[in-house]
């Protein structure tokens, strides 16, 4: 019989993730609810070999090489049959009753394709983790912000956020999809490798009907960095590369080029920024995501269906304006009252 929910933590030498936070998973989650899969995107570091030995029960799929987190996702989930798939990465501590609340809404809201729990940082529970916090939003020209994180800004959680609404994306560090709608929409696209992938499938489920929701009674602690770090340059190149990807695919016919025209303009400040700040290499990588977007929107398939409402999940000015050049750093709650 198949799960009803399937948890898939898809790895890439985090055999030290695991050690940690594998046991607790285990512990914290409803066995006759869920099944928890291990997909290994080709890891060195002796990953499958304690899997093997400390969880030789767990279903574990095994690739040769590193697929991404696109192909590793992709290919793992073409091979598990579950009602809702949920991915999750190595590097989570979940709470206790942390499935419950999200099952629930997939469960009561069948217009809700994608949700996702709140997320605070593991060094620090007070306070919302980067990736994600309490529910994603991206501004009129493509730069994703969250409810909690204001690009550099973290807030504390007070509570303020506790109230389950509809966002315009779900972070990928904890991301429950509909399994139907997930191969509906051929699953997370290949050519992003890693990093906006899931942003540009959420904006995908809202050109499908679908909306996206942020279940904040559900609550995991995430370390972050653990693949790539905030500083790394090909971090760095894959989201501007996959920003402007993403972009190209999603925006109605009208608006994708004079938005993308000034979003470029704004990348090339941003470039002559990281120069005179002596980030050589940052400045390269911006103008290698540009010169590879060049080449790569023209096999980018565009969503079929009619284009959604957004209104009420993008921001419709800058963010970026707002935040950096105004001077004024504000809050998701200030934001959203201005």
């Amino acid at each position: 019989m198949k799960p009803k929910v399937a948890i898939v933590i898809l790895n890439w030498n985090g055999k030290h993730f695991l050690e940690q936070f594998l046991p607790l998973l285990l512990e914290r989650t409803p066995e006759p609810c869920a099944q928890i899969f291990v997909a290994d995107n080709g890891s060195t570091d002796g990953s499958v070999p304690w899997l093997t030995e400390n969880f030789p029960d767990l279903p574990l799929i095994v690739f040769q090489s590193n697929l991404g987190y696109t192909g590793g996702y992709n290919q793992a989930l073409k091979q598990i049959d579950a009602t809702y798939y949920i991915l999750l990465n190595s590097d989570v501590e979940v709470t206790p009753g942390w499935l419950t609340p999200l099952v629930r809404e997939m469960d009561l809201s069948p217009e809700c394709g994608v949700c996702m729990p709140k997320i605070l940082s593991r060094a620090n529970p007070q306070t919302f983790e980067y990736a994600g916090a309490c529910g994603g939003f991206i501004d009129r020209l493509g730069f994703p912000f969250c409810r909690g994180r204001i690009l550099t800004l973290l807030e504390k959680d007070n509570g303020q956020y506790d109230q389950p609404i509809n966002v315009f994306w779900a972070s990928g560090t904890c991301m429950v999809v509909r399994a139907n709608l997930f191969h509906e929409l051929g699953g997370l696209d290949n050519y992003f490798f890693a990093h906006m992938e899931e942003i540009d499938f959420c904006w995908r489920a809202h050109w499908a009907g679908y909306s996206v929701r942020v279940v904040p009674d559900s609550k995991i602690l995430h370390v972050g960095g653990g693949t790539l770090p905030n500083d790394s340059p090909r971090k760095l190149y894959l989201n501007y590369r996959n920003n402007l990807l993403m972009m190209y695919k999603n925006l109605g016919r009208w608006e994708r080029f004079p938005v993308l025209f000034i979003r470029i303009l704004a990348d090339h400040l941003s470039a002559i920024a990281y120069f005179f700040q002596g980030k050589y290499k940052f400045t390269q990588s911006v103008y290698k995501a540009h010169l590879h977007f060049w080449t790569m929107c023209p096999h980018m398939s565009r969503p079929g269906g009619k284009k959604p409402d957004l209104s009420s999940v993008m921001f419709k000015g800058s963010i970026v304006w707002r935040f950096f050049v105004s001077g004024k750093k504000i809050t998701f709650q200030e934001l959203r009252m201005q």
